[in-house]
């Protein structure tokens, strides 16, 4: 076996599916030695957000001198962008030999794709003996393979209807669902979210014996920026390298997560954690400028709340543009016509495209959620390739890319390959 066939054996794992529950993966993390039980980690759920905050919790604490272990998903354009140290992908010859080493049991027990790379993730944080782990949940919380985890704090970053047909169809179903990463007698950080998920959050809080703070009791909304109480004074955050306002927010719950649990309290720590972010996690397609001019921006908005985000973004100079063109693609459990909603003002021409998975939204049902918004939208095959043209005419015009990170890694992928 080499890297190729191990990552194609990973990867034909996705004919699984999504299967919700914690016995398949105890039962595989026994088999390799329960590492899950070694970590001190920092659990993240959230239907917005809790990427950009996993990355700025891994920053900080690389930042104040720790070794730190960052599992997020999904990855942009390799695999490896999902398991890092300190900013360093894990190493093909470690895939190759986890997954060798585990072929019979993959075999005969059948674990999901998402299954096996958590246990990777946990079994190479383990070995490699990092001081924190940062975990992001890959679908809820409650019944997520991650939730295997006892950490020292868990955050939520913010809750909106999505998934519904998995975690429920209302705000409270979906929360008992992220609320589920709440564990007894830890610290738990909350986001900006509805009263109703609020309210549920706090109730596991209290039956769990948890320490509970909420964004809107130690942030304050400031002239330039916000203010973030800590135990001992506060600190300011007036941009992040990341853009978008709500960026602020998702930094601030990094910092009082850290300043909460195990006491960080340096400024510098906290501006060189928040300014590095990018350079010490890799994090990609959150409002990022790919090209100047003509101005090119992937986002990874994918449901209508994210969109909202973007929009308050690009609302500050979309004007400034002479023509402004989406290609937009969605995965088949998202509200693609409330996203296409909320965009549709904002551009001159949007175009659809599919994605290379089974969860993607077909044409025609992009197609129908255009036509429900009256968008007259149009069909692109090989969006590389018509970002290659477009950067061809230098001007004020500007390209967005949106709706999933799928359709954002795919293009990466795609325009990497042609460059070289």
């Amino acid at each position: 076996m080499n890297i190729e066939s191990a990552l194609q054996k990973l990867f034909s794992l996705h004919q699984f599916g999504i299967k919700l529950g914690l016995e398949n993966i105890q039962r595989l993390l026994e088999r390799i030695g329960n590492p899950h039980k070694n970590l001190k980690s920092f659990h993240i759920a959230g239907s917005n957000g809790k990427g950009s905050t996993s990355s700025f919790l891994a920053s900080i604490l690389m930042e104040a001198g720790y070794k730190v272990g960052l599992y997020t998903s999904p990855h942009f354009v390799i695999f490896n962008e999902r398991i890092r140290i300190n900013g360093k992908m894990i190493p093909d010859d470690y895939i190759l030999k986890f997954i060798s080493e585990l072929d019979e049991y993959i075999e005969n027990n059948k674990p999901t794709f998402f299954e096996l790379t958590t246990a990777m993730a946990f079994k190479y944080f383990d070995e490699q003996k990092v001081d924190y782990a940062v975990i992001e949940t890959g679908l809820g919380g409650r019944l997520d393979s991650t939730n295997v985890l006892n950490p020292i704090a868990s955050i939520i970053t913010s809750i909106s209807l999505e998934h519904t047909q998995i975690l429920g169809d209302t705000i409270e179903k979906i929360a008992i669902e992220k609320a589920g990463i709440i564990k007894n007698n830890i610290v738990v950080i909350v986001g900006n979210m509805p009263e109703e998920a609020l309210s549920v959050i706090t109730k596991k809080s209290i039956a769990m014996d948890c320490i509970n703070y909420e964004t809107r009791n130690f942030v304050t909304e400031k002239k330039i920026g916000i203010k973030v109480d800590l135990k001992t004074g506060s600190f300011d955050i007036s941009s992040t390298p990341l853009r978008g306002y709500h960026q602020a927010f998702n930094a601030a719950l990094a910092v009082k997560s850290l300043n909460a649990t195990i006491g960080v309290d340096n400024e510098k720590i906290f501006s060189d954690g928040i300014n590095n972010v990018i350079r010490n996690t890799g994090i990609q397609g959150r409002y990022e400028i790919i090209n100047e001019y003509p101005k090119i921006i992937f986002d990874s908005a994918h449901n209508p709340e994210g969109v909202k985000a973007f929009i308050k973004e690009f609302s500050a100079d979309f004007e400034n543009y002479s023509h402004r063109i989406l290609i937009f693609s969605a995965l088949n459990d998202k509200n693609i016509s409330g996203m296409l909603c909320e965009l549709k003002p904002y551009f001159h021409e949007i175009m659809l495209s599919k994605i290379s998975i089974d969860r993607s939204a077909t044409i025609d049902e992009l197609q129908t959620a255009a036509l429900a918004n009256k968008i007259n939208a149009q069909t692109v095959e090989d969006p590389t390739n018509f970002i290659f043209k477009f950067k061809e005419n230098p001007g004020k015009n500007c390209l967005v890319v949106l709706g999933s990170m799928y359709l954002l890694g795919e293009i990466k992928s795609k325009l990497l390959k042609k460059k070289t």
